[in-house]
Order: C-alpha cells, then structure tokens, then sequence
C-alpha cells in the first residue's frame, strides 16, 4: 500500500504538518478507541479487534499521532461496505474525511457497489463521492427492564444453535439481505450466542447477540416474518434482563413501536446509502435486525 502524504493547509491554523494515510495497526487500536469515544460511539477495544479482523483499515497520521480512521469490508465479487470514518474534532475541516474516503475507495475499487450508513453529518461528504440514500435504519436501546413470553405458533421450536446449522443460517442470511455474510457469521459464532426457529425440520429463523459496547448487541435477526423476529428478539431480551441492550433495525422492518413497548426505545436514526446498485433481497426472508451500523 502506497503512503499518501497530503499537505493540505487548514485556513485557521498557521502551522500544518503534512497527514499521512497508511494501513491501520494493532498499534493504532488504543488512539482509534479514544478517537470513538471522543465523538460518543459506543465501541470497545474488542468491537474495533472484530471490524478490523473482518476487513481492511486505515488511518490519519499527523506527527506520529493517528488523526482519523476509516475501514471496508468486502462481501463478495460484487459488493463491498465502508464504515468507522473518524476525524478528530481538532482537525477536521483539512480534507482528512475526504482522503480517508479516496483510501478506502481506492482499495475497494470501481467495479464494486458500496454500502454504508450514515449520520446526518457525514451525509454531505458520502453524496459528494456519489452515494445516494436507500433507507432508515432506526436505534433502539436501553438496560433491559421487564420481559414477556416467546409466542411461538404450533410447530415451531426454538434452540441454540450448533454447528451443523452453520451452513442454513449462512446461507439464510445471504439470502435476506443479497450479500455474502460468511466470513461475518463465522466470525460473530465464535464469541456471541445464536438461536434458531425450526420447523419442520427447516431453520426458518435465527439472532445472534454478543458484547458490544455498554453491554449487548441483538443482531442479526432473520426471519421469514415478523412474528418469527418478535419471538426471536423477545428471546434475547429476557435473556438479557437488567442488562444494557441495542439493537439496529431498518425502518422497514415494522419493529419499531413493538420494540418501544417491550422497553426499547428509538434514540437515534442513521441512512443506508450505496454507490452502484443496491443489494437485491428476498421477499420472504427479511433481516429484521443489523450485525452493526458498521457491517450492515
């Protein structure tokens, strides 16, 4: 990877050091950790270890300090996502955002569609690079306070899931949301929890939860219908009680108000936006809940 040296001058400084942009390291993970927190996401040491084993990371460097961090993924031959793109505070309005876009692009290439979700302040720097809104996706949280029953219809059973179901739930997922999701699933397996609804014999659905932030992350949830991801979501909120819980779900899903009644309120609202085409999904299996804002 070629190092890119960029002087742009900062209007309201005198003195500028040139920033440099490189592949991120092990090394750069405690500054990118404090960089989330200054601008109030929630992500932990070990969220940063997981999207960053998961793709591919770089940062910005000023004087040998790491100023601003963007990361991809790829999701097969056709699609790729982008996310994690941080600017200090004390140094954006450099162009930093913009070349940590060109960085990840660049290793992306032209020939993929990208995927990404935005806040409403990084919006206007994605339309600038030709990304166009395609949906919500809504933020509800809070610490587990009271659970309910999983309703399941006749027929249908609800367990852990175990390695022989890897390849139905992998496979599930890709057809929910038109994208490859292994090298994703395989890796969330391997430090959080899944459930699956079988019927007849057939994995109609599953959610997977793990530690995330201040406490637990729901996601993601796949389901041949909304009742399927009501008892699979109601499963992991009565096993997290008392516990801090989020969970990331398109605003299509028609989840949100049932979510707020079962103790989960909507703090916060993010754009799906892509650049290409976007993902062509089932119409019977949906994903109802988000791996992450990150990974989509």
């Amino acid at each position: 990877m070629t190092l890119i040296q960029d002087q742009t001058e900062d209007t309201s400084s005198q003195t500028n050091s040139p920033i440099l942009y490189r592949p991120m390291t092990d090394e750069d993970l405690p500054i990118a950790y404090e960089l989330s927190q200054i601008v109030k996401w929630p992500h932990r040491i070990e969220d940063w270890k997981m999207v960053m084993r998961l793709g591919n990371s770089f940062v910005a460097e000023e004087n040998g300090v790491t100023v601003g961090t963007a990361l991809c993924w790829s999701h097969g031959d056709q699609y790729s996502s982008l996310g994690m793109v941080i600017v200090s505070p004390e140094k954006q309005g450099r162009g930093i955002g913009r070349q940590l876009m060109n960085q990840v692009l660049n290793d992306i290439g032209d020939e993929k569609n990208v995927i990404l979700f935005a806040t409403p302040s990084g919006q206007p720097l994605y339309e600038s690079f030709g990304f166009k809104a395609t949906g919500e996706v809504y933020q509800h949280q809070a610490i587990v306070e009271k659970t309910s029953p999983v309703a399941l219809s006749g027929g249908k059973t609800l367990r852990s899931v175990d390695q022989n179901d890897y390849a139905n739930v992998i496979q599930l997922t890709e057809k929910a949301c038109g994208i490859a999701r292994s090298a994703m699933i395989k890796d969330v397996m391997s430090f959080g929890d899944a459930v699956v609804i079988e019927e007849n014999g057939e994995i109609t659905g599953f959610a997977m939860v793990r530690p995330f932030g201040r406490g637990h992350a729901i996601g993601p949830v796949i389901a041949k219908d909304t009742d399927l991801a009501k008892s699979l979501i109601q499963y992991w909120i009565n096993a997290l009680e008392s516990k801090f819980v989020r969970i990331d779900i398109p605003a299509n899903s028609g989840l949100s108000a049932w979510l707020a009644e079962v103790g989960l309120p909507q703090v916060d609202t993010v754009v799906e936006m892509v650049r290409g085409e976007s993902p062509t999904r089932d119409d019977e299996t949906r994903q109802y809940a988000l791996v992450s804002q990150a990974l989509g």
